[in-house]
């Protein structure tokens, strides 16, 4: 595959100032000393997209170094954080005005505190987004995490972005070793699902190309959500990667254990990438049973396979007057 399809995502640290409920990162985190350096960092391969993330990603001091490194690897960058270093936020993004920030918000202020468990969170991140927006900032929105404790915002932050014309990106609960959980999980799947298709409804209406993708997206949130197999086969390790902070090259972030490819201080990427080592990597994730859902691994997908998401999007808009139920899913009880 052509390095240039390439989607990585760097995980440049697992420390964090949030205690999420749906992630104990916080309770392992990496030692400052043991986090990927500039010059490991050297050693990737041409990308398409890279999102840097963590851990709380602003943490790390020297985000501006690894930022103007990456820029040699990639035209387009997107930075995941909670919001609450907004000062460094805005510093970096003064210096970078085509870096993409992506803020975690859980829900209105009382849901993303209770979630977050980081004191004033919401009014940090939330003040950290409109001064992005009131400073002209392009490439800027949030995303959230839907689970029981928050279903019920998730159309009204969606009208909030909208309102301050940001990007909104959505998830839901995974268990890995990334997040460092086996017990999330949804407890009232129709009801969380029903906000779900709330969401794609508006999607749905909008003008906007992107976001009648992301309603595909949402639609295989449910489809996650019900456990079944997933809209679109995963190629991670192919047409994706993950770095973690300890120089680990990795198809994912939703693998119960992580499948190692092989080590970025130990190795050139082409000796990793083109290993037996990769090789097997890439078979377990082809008989991968987990049919997990997230934006690292779904959207390589649905670029791969443009026609799916594309025909359910004519489907949806041309011939069900932009309206989706969840009555089409027949794995679905009420």
């Amino acid at each position: 595959m052509a390095k240039n399809n390439l989607h990585g995502s760097i995980i440049i640290t697992y420390r964090c100032n949030a205690h999420c409920n749906m992630c104990d990162c916080f309770k392992d985190p990496t030692r400052p000393e043991e986090e990927i350096d500039l010059a490991t960092l050297e050693k990737l391969p041409e990308m398409a997209f890279t999102n840097i993330t963590g851990g709380e990603t602003f943490i790390r001091k020297d985000i501006g170094d690894i930022v103007e490194l990456l820029y040699k690897k990639t035209p387009r960058i997107v930075i995941s954080t909670n919001g609450y270093f907004t000062d460094r936020i805005i510093e970096l993004c003064e210096r970078f005005p085509q870096i993409g920030i992506r803020i975690s918000i859980e829900g209105l202020e009382e849901t993303n505190n209770a979630i977050r468990g980081l004191p004033d969170g919401f009014n940090r991140g939330y003040g950290t987004l409109q001064k992005l927006v009131e400073m002209g900032h392009k490439d800027v929105g949030f995303g959230m995490t839907v689970q029981d404790m928050n279903c019920q915002d998730l159309v009204p932050l969606y009208h909030r972005a909208n309102d301050l014309n940001m990007e909104f990106a959505t998830a839901t609960l995974h268990n890995s070793f990334y997040f460092r959980k086996t017990d999330n999980k949804i407890d009232d799947k129709y009801k969380v699902s029903k906000a779900f298709e709330e969401l794609i409804n508006e999607l749905l209406k909008s003008k906007s190309p992107k976001k009648w993708g992301r309603a595909y997206f949402n639609h295989g949130l449910i489809n996650y959500i019900y456990d079944q197999p997933r809209l679109l086969p995963c190629e991670m390790g192919t047409n994706g990667f993950f770095l973690d902070p300890y120089g680990n090259v990795l198809p994912c972030n939703g693998s119960t254990e992580k499948m190692v490819m092989g080590n970025l201080h130990e190795n050139t990427w082409d000796e990793i990438w083109n290993s037996k080592q990769a090789a097997d990597v890439r078979n377990q994730v082809k008989h991968c049973e987990k049919n997990c859902w997230m934006i690292g691994s779904a959207s390589p997908a649905m670029k791969q396979r443009i026609w799916v998401p594309g025909w359910w999007v004519i489907k949806h808009k041309l011939f069900m007057g932009n309206r989706y139920s969840l009555d089409e899913n027949k794995f679905i009880e009420k």
